[in-house]
């Protein structure tokens, strides 16, 4: 690497919507559970290629509240695949330090998947190195919808005045609370949105759309997007001769 790439500014946090998993299948004449097994596979290789470039947190979009419109056959496969990727990755995790987080309302899941999660989680919390999080049973305005209640209760119990109701009061109680905002969003496959994803925390996110389909996105298209991220110039509301002074 030389001294322009080392200097280059890296993502502290890369929020990715893992999209293409049923076309890679259709295309190659598999099912889309085959898919989507292929897709849990290049997870260790986007982790891998994120910490080498500096990265600190990864939150992948693994299944969305809108999730559970799928056939219930899809489903059912998605949340074994949920539990037996934990488990054949947990040893990974912890040799490599990686602390795994969620985000999401986690009731919602099969108590063998809940059980998964929080063992992992568990046996991760005092890692601090790289921290994964998944975003399992997800959705922005759902998040949005139960942080709006906090407040109103807060409110109710006299613990917060309306007046003091601030974007801090609101970020406190959203999911992503103990991790900063995304600095770049990606999604695979072509499709061009957020899909009801990280809505408030994305305000100022890069966002990087590629063709490329998850099962194929490893450590190359990671750094293909990283790149395309450091030559972008971030103002947050500034003008560019501010910015550059």
């Amino acid at each position: 690497m030389d001294s322009k790439q080392q200097n280059a500014p890296v993502p502290q946090h890369i929020a990715i919507i893992m999209d293409g998993n049923g076309r890679w299948a259709k295309q190659r004449g598999m099912s889309r559970i085959e898919g989507h097994k292929r897709g849990a596979r290049q997870i260790k290789k986007v982790i891998e290629a994120s910490v080498q470039l500096g990265v600190k947190f990864l939150t992948l979009y693994a299944f969305s509240s809108e999730n559970w419109n799928r056939p219930k056959a899809e489903v059912n496969a998605l949340m074994r695949l949920l539990e037996s990727t934990i488990k054949i990755n947990a040893k990974y995790f912890v040799k490599n330090s990686i602390k795994f987080e969620t985000i999401g309302d986690l009731a919602a899941l099969p108590a063998y998947c809940r059980k998964a999660v929080d063992w992992l989680k568990n046996k991760t919390k005092d890692f601090g190195k790289f921290t994964l999080v998944l975003a399992l049973n997800y959705g922005s305005r759902d998040e949005i919808v139960r942080a709006v209640k906090s407040c109103a209760e807060a409110v109710k119990n006299k613990i917060l005045s309306p007046e003091n109701i601030s974007w801090e009061e609101i970020a406190k109680r959203l999911d992503t609370a103990a991790i900063p905002d995304p600095d770049l969003i990606i999604r695979t496959s072509g499709e061009m949105r957020l899909s009801n994803y990280l809505m408030l925390q994305s305000a100022y996110s890069e966002l990087y759309f590629t063709d490329v389909n998850w099962p194929d996105f490893g450590e190359s298209e990671v750094k293909k997007a990283v790149a395309e991220f450091a030559a972008r110039e971030r103002r947050f509301g500034k003008t560019s001769e501010q910015v550059n002074k």
